[in-house]
């Protein structure tokens, strides 16, 4: 990336994949044929530098037990709470990787390394922090943080040893890296994002990460306030949503360090006309033209019923930004 002249494109987008399909957000989070499927139609429809997986925070919660809310046309949701005090987080195992749609998700990465072998293709999955707000309830685990920080510990560190044993699987299946989720850690400090999220993602970076395997720490919580934070975490790149100020995030991180964001997968991608979209992709491409290492990408996962003609103009503003350059 860093020796092209032209800028990438990676946008976090599945769900008008499944639209293309003629599927629904159902079968693909359950169904890893109908992920696959997905992915693979939008990757013949459109020219991402590399395909994503769908961003669903919730399927590392449910291998823990957590309940979930599924609906046809939605993502899913987390129901309720599953662990509450000290004895409950104790008590609480480390699932094994056959639990909940775990199984289905890798299926999906498997098919999709088995079919698209020109470009990168990235999994998904949730961060420690987040999951753990997952399943005490991030609220309460912010307050926990200060009242009962020993609690909040022992939970992370459950939630890294399944992540990296879920990464690792996932690394098996033969992707490329791994888009992980972290989205909660940008809601506290940078000192609080550091302690209670980078060093866990640090941990799984170690175990996982390599000249093969990429991770690819997303906060869009970051406003641009734990931007060190994310640094610190050791990820191959980094991801910000719209909140954060692409430029400073772009002078804060390291010239040779891959950062990738920001275009609003709502009130752009999802709800602007294709001429808004044309307009504001071509805004942040000027922005950032100094930066070698920025990769234009969205600020999140995009989500269901984006017009198709709106994802054509983000691609038409790149590919005119490119020509011109």
């Amino acid at each position: 990336m860093l020796q092209k002249k032209k800028r990438l494109a990676i946008p976090i987008m599945t769900h008008p994949g499944i639209e293309l399909c003629g599927s629904t957000v159902l079968k693909a989070v359950t169904d890893g044929q109908a992920h696959a499927d997905a992915i693979c139609a939008l990757n013949d429809r459109f020219p991402a530098d590399a395909v994503t997986a769908i961003m669903d925070l919730t399927v590392e919660a449910e291998a823990f037990g957590a309940q979930i809310r599924f609906s046809e046309n939605e993502i899913p949701s987390i129901l309720g709470r599953l662990v509450h005090d000290a004895g409950s987080v104790a008590g609480l195992e480390v699932p094994s990787l056959d639990k909940g749609r775990i199984p289905e998700y890798l299926k999906a990465n498997r098919i999709v390394a088995s079919r698209i072998k020109d470009k990168k293709v990235f999994g998904g999955c949730i961060g420690p922090f987040s999951l753990a707000g997952r399943l005490f309830d991030l609220s309460e685990l912010m307050m926990a943080m200060y009242i009962e920080p020993e609690t909040v510990t022992m939970l992370l560190e459950k939630c890294t040893a399944f992540i990296t044993s879920y990464l690792l699987a996932m690394k098996g299946t033969g992707i490329d890296g791994v888009i992980l989720a972290e989205p909660a850690s940008g809601l506290v400090s940078n000192d609080d994002c550091y302690l209670y999220s980078s060093v866990y993602v640090r941990r799984i970076v170690d175990a996982v990460q390599d000249d093969g395997f990429s991770i690819v720490l997303h906060n869009c919580g970051n406003t641009g306030h734990c931007t060190d934070a994310m640094i610190r975490s050791g990820a191959s790149a980094l991801h910000f949503g719209n909140r954060a100020d692409m430029v400073e995030a772009l002078k804060t991180c390291p010239p040779e360090l891959p950062v990738m964001g920001n275009i609003d997968p709502v009130t752009v991608m999802q709800q602007a006309s294709p001429e808004q979209v044309y307009a504001a992709v071509s805004e942040l491409l000027g922005k950032t033209a100094g930066f070698g290492n920025f990769i234009l990408s969205t600020g999140c996962d995009v989500p269901p019923r984006t017009p198709v003609v709106n994802i054509q103009a983000f691609y038409q503003a790149l590919s005119d930004y490119n020509e011109k350059d």
